[in-house]
């Protein structure tokens, strides 16, 4: 999703060219040099962009550091990129091309310009990971285009014109007729969204015949003037980005003379339709444009239904500057060029100026920023990567000078290699959270591009075992590598940055990912109808739904990871991605130029140099004369997510047993003991007893009565954290799955369930329980039961309520039964919108009950129920979480493409939960015990708290590598924290009584078919709507 910048070019790099004069560079201003140039088709001047991506090491070895530099035009700066892109939210781009000089003149130095993502011929010979061979590379290759064609032919089948395909239900979501999902739907706008999106990676794919219907079908299908609220940033990057992307590539096509001849400009027309309607929302005095715009009606209209808005994300007011340039490059229309330099300019303004940071969410009439904390993930990331390319792009050296001025302040405060964690912007030694985000992962490729390669290597390494441990990058996961948010709606960042650090080292380690990457779609994610966005990661259960990004991105980075230049119809090397990954040609950065512009870009920060390389490329500064370099950096980082924390020796062990007693350890504490409070006192640990009976332990480090009993105290904190996590796990369950494995399912709906605290362990069973399913009668289960023959060697289906969960559990197992699934009876419940729910015991003694129970919500449980209406047989699995397909139907006849390519599933981490964000005091640290309230009555059943309290911390959450925090705070000795150990979920037990009770599940069920049920399914936007509103 962006281009690809030289490391000594990206930094400002200079070297001396042929007949050009040499100045003294400025300090902390930062241009760039030439690349060479041609005049390209049509008599205009197209950037000959230096091949790079093939050669340079080589080159760079042997051409010495140059003295002199010199002072590049706008066209000639932007002549040196490649298409190579990076991006952010979900996005990507390239780089930027143009010049005046002839080919011929410069051809001597074309080697020269080559830059940093040559070193294949170095790497290759790197004995840790084999090279891939030229088979093998075409291999997956054709698998990727495969993959591409289940996705796109299933959407154009069952979806089009619809924005977006829903791969279970396998129809097309249509704004208005599906259950709102909040913001999510802002994308949306009943202009084909898919189509338009995927549009240029037609032609990337080599499919120019599907390519040209396509755009014949939007020409003659897209309505642009759509009474209809959309989101300017997602309607710029995806439906202005996809018609400025295809229009690119359909004259570039008409240009070679065989496809697209009957093309004028028809694309170009819309996209310049389109951006007219987006205008009216930068009519602001800030000139930072309203989130929201009403295609017909523009903005604060009665009509508008939209403009009351005054907080917009950074990122969503500082990513237009591409899209909206190029299309005043192709058209000649300069306002749009200007309204969104006016945001950036704005952006730039207002930022932080002691840390030089910028904020999450600001607001857009008065400037001031709403949300202070700042990182490079949701809501920021791709305000930092147009910057860097419209320097690429335009030739413009502010954007430039602003990039390295943000991205010193980044790697300052932000980077904590591997990791990237969100600091406050006033206080930016201060962590804002102890939790990533997974659009992150744009990053390393965004320094690839900007040439920092170290830190590159370290943070993809980092998220990559993160996914080898989860099978895909959860939406948001904690510092110690556990799962926070656990939806993955098939983000493409990561395989973006893995393109990019291959282009850049050349690594055969990444062609492997690449494939790994490939492999866990077809696994996991690949459905009937398409691939399915995973709602949990954790138990492998789908999401009815599949982004216009996936089809945009996803098979763009993938197929140009494993391709060869010769693959491709055309050079790739000619253009620059988006954010969204779409094609811009370099050659815009000399078309229909505004007139010059003062350079606003002030108060810059005296920049220390080693922040930048002033140098011609060398080996020195990409790899060290070392073939092992990225390696030698991942290696550390191999077991990142799975070790455990390192326990230190504590001072009785030093002395052998003859030194002073040992600490006071957590689990020997007890509060009546005098001595244990004196030992307490003297930690500067202080015991305090609230008035709703719990006991809170609260330490103040500088009260202590030597830095080695502070030290103690830290330690039992600590202690206390990780003995009551362990506590609470022994009352929190994590969710279950159960999955339809009979035809036409074939494993593939995979549904969440809740389980049970009797019953059979699933997680210590992998195997799990697999059966056909029969419905019990009586349905409720709470009798003996009078279709034994029905049930036996079968898991039966029963309806919640009339009595304990224990009670139906010991009736269907004495019918024979191998397990049970328990449905709600609460009409139209969800695991969508209600919490994880438990089965509790009865109170009494529940050894005796061997079968598996697990729990489903009313609209899940559904899908069964009309699975056996329309199939009669209906086969599922009740595990722990899902199973490949390749595991499920091992030995047994199914459809080859199902298990092609699948390994064995890797065993997964059981104990992850969700983390909720907790606050940490710098002055203290404390700790609430309390006990579990348990209420005997009825049906039990534990339900997981949708939210915790700002001042409390999940038990749960606490397996931490806790000595960290002193690092990542950046605590003193005089510092301590804050952690209040309470959130207990409270045990919720009641005798349920059936308002309208059947014995059959077939009467509440009846005229209600699959389709109509799983229409109904609301999606999961908990954690974009948390993503909004969390701050410390």
């Amino acid at each position: 999703m962006r281009t690809f910048l030289p490391h000594w070019l990206a930094s400002g790099a200079r070297v001396t060219w042929p007949e050009r004069k040499t100045r003294k560079r400025p300090r902390g201003r930062i241009s760039v040099s030439l690349a060479t140039t041609e005049k390209g088709g049509r008599g205009r001047k197209k950037g000959l962009v230096p091949s790079y991506v093939a050669a340079a090491v080589a080159a760079a070895a042997v051409a010495p550091p140059l003295k002199g530099w010199h002072k590049a035009g706008p066209s000639e700066a932007a002549a040196a990129m490649s298409g190579l892109a990076v991006g952010g939210e979900g996005r990507s781009d390239g780089g930027g091309g143009g010049g005046d000089s002839s080919a011929g003149r410069w051809a001597g130095w074309k080697l020269l310009a080559l830059g940093l993502l040559s070193a294949s011929s170095v790497l290759a010979a790197a004995p840790a990971v084999q090279a891939m061979g030229r088979e093998e590379k075409r291999r997956l290759g054709n698998q990727v285009v495969e993959m591409f064609d289940h996705a796109y032919s299933n959407y154009m089948e069952h979806a089009y014109p619809a924005d977006e395909l829903m791969p279970l239900t396998c129809r097309g979501r249509v704004r208005g007729q599906e259950p709102s999902r909040g913001d999510v739907d802002d994308a949306l706008g009943k202009f084909s969204l898919t189509l338009i999106d995927t549009l240029d990676t037609l032609v990337v794919l080599n499919k120019t015949k599907e390519f040209e219907e396509a755009v014949k079908k939007v020409i003659r299908d897209v309505n642009l003037d759509n009474d209809i609220v959309v989101s300017v940033f997602e309607t710029n990057i995806r439906v202005l980005g996809g018609l400025l992307g295809g229009h690119s590539v359909a004259i570039m096509l008409k240009e070679k003379g065989e496809d697209m001849q009957w093309y004028n400009g028809e694309l170009l027309h819309m996209a310049k339709q389109l951006g007219y309607k987006l205008l009216p929302a930068f009519n602001t005095t800030s000139g930072l444009p309203y989130p929201r715009v009403n295609l017909k009606f523009g903005v604060r209209s009665p009509e508008a239904r939209t403009g009351t808005e005054t907080d917009t994300c950074t990122a969503c007011a500082g990513t237009l500057i591409l899209e909206f340039a190029a299309l005043s490059r192709f058209t000649g229309a300069s306002i749009f060029e200007e309204y969104a330099r006016k945001a950036l300019d704005f952006l730039w303004e207002k930022r932080q100026r002691s840390s030089n940071l910028v904020g999450v969410t600001i607001n857009i009439h008065t400037g001031d920023w709403v949300r202070k904390d700042s990182g490079v993930g949701a809501g920021i990331d791709s305000y930092y990567e147009y910057l860097l390319k419209a320097y690429v792009l335009l030739g413009d050296d502010s954007f430039l000078e602003r990039f390295n001025t943000h991205y010193d302040a980044i790697m300052r405060y932000i980077s904590q290699p591997p990791l990237l964690l969100d600091v406050h912007i006033h206080k930016p030694m201060l962590n804002a959270r102890t939790w990533m985000d997974s659009l992150l992962a744009f990053f390393p490729g965004l320094q690839v591009l900007k040439g920092d390669i170290r830190p590159a290597i370290e943070t993809h390494e980092m998220l990559y075992q993160v996914i080898k441990k989860h099978n895909f990058l959860p939406e948001a996961f904690t510092t110690d590598f556990r799962v926070h948010w656990a939806q993955h709606p098939l983000r493409p960042e990561f395989a973006e940055s893995t393109y990019f650090l291959y282009k850049a080292t050349g690594d055969p380690y990444y062609l492997e990912v690449g494939k790994t990457l490939i492999e866990n779609l077809n696994k996991y994610a690949r459905v009937p109808c398409g691939f399915a966005a995973m709602k949990d990661v954790r138990t492998g259960s789908h999401e009815d739904r599949m982004d216009s990004f996936f089809l945009a991105e996803m098979f763009k980075y993938l197929y140009l990871l494993f391709a060869d230049k010769e693959d491709l119809t055309f050079d790739i090397e000619d253009y620059i991605f988006t954010t969204e990954a779409h094609l811009l040609p370099l050659w815009l950065s000399t078309a229909n130029q505004t007139a010059p512009r003062k350079n606003i870009t002030t108060e810059y920060t005296e920049l220390d140099d080693s922040n930048f390389d002033w140098t011609c490329p060398n080996t020195q500064i990409l790899f060290p004369n070392d073939p092992m370099y990225a390696q030698s950096i991942r290696e550390p980082l191999k077991n990142v997510v799975d070790k455990s924390c390192p326990r230190g020796v504590s001072r009785a062990e030093e002395s052998l047993g003859t030194g002073p007693k040992p600490p006071l350890r957590a689990r020997d504490f007890m509060a009546s003991n005098p001595e244990h409070l004196e030992i307490l006192k003297k930690m500067g640990v202080s015991l305090i007893h609230l008035k709703d009976g719990r006991v809170q332990l609260v330490q103040h480090a500088i009260q202590a009565a030597s830095s080695l009993d502070a030290e103690d105290g830290l330690r039992f904190m600590q202690e206390m954290i990780e003995l009551s996590s362990q506590q609470q796990k022994e009352q929190q369950l994590p969710p279950r799955a159960i999955q339809i494995v009979s035809h036409p399912f074939f494993g593939r709906v995979v549904l969440t369930a809740g389980p049970a605290q009797f019953g059979m362990d699933l997680s210590k069973h992998k195997s799990g329980a697999r059966g056909f399913v029969a419905v019990s009668k009586p349905y409720n289960g709470c009798s003996e039961i009078t279709n034994p023959e029905a049930l036996k060697d079968k898991i039966a289906l029963m309806q919640r309520g009339q009595c304990m969960f224990a009670e139906k559990a010991r009736n269907i197992q004495k019918a024979g039964a191998i397990g049970g699934i328990v449905i709600d009876d609460n009409e139209g419940s969800s695991s969508d919108t209600a919490p994880l729910f438990q089965m509790a015991g009865d109170g009494k003694n529940t050894d005796d009950i061997t079968v598996p129970m697990l729990f489903l919500f009313n609209k899940e449980g559904s899908i069964i129920l009309d699975a056996i209406q329309e199939y009669e047989a209906v086969e599922v699995l009740l595990s722990d979480k899902a199973k490949d397909r390749a595991t499920i139907f091992k030995d047994k006849m199914i459809p080859n493409y199902i298990i092609d390519s699948n390994l064995e599933m890797e065993s997964m981490d059981q104990k992850s939960s969700d983390n909720e964000s907790h606050n940490q005091r710098p002055e203290e640290i404390s700790a609430d015990l309390n006990l579990v309230s348990q209420d005997p009555e009825g049906e039990g059943g534990l339900e997981s708290p949708a939210e915790l309290g700002s001042n409390s911390v999940s038990l749960k959450d606490q397996e931490s590598c806790i000595p960290k925090l002193q690092e990542t705070n950046k605590l003193q000795e005089t510092s301590s924290q804050a952690s209040d150990l309470q959130s207990h979920p409270e045990e919720q037990s009641e005798i349920e009584t059936d308002s309208n009770p059947t014995d059959s599940w077939d009467n509440n069920n009846k005229g209600q078919s699959m389709e109509s049920i799983l229409a109904d399914w609301n999606e999961d936007i908990e954690a974009f709507e948390m993503m909004e509103k969390d701050e410390l």
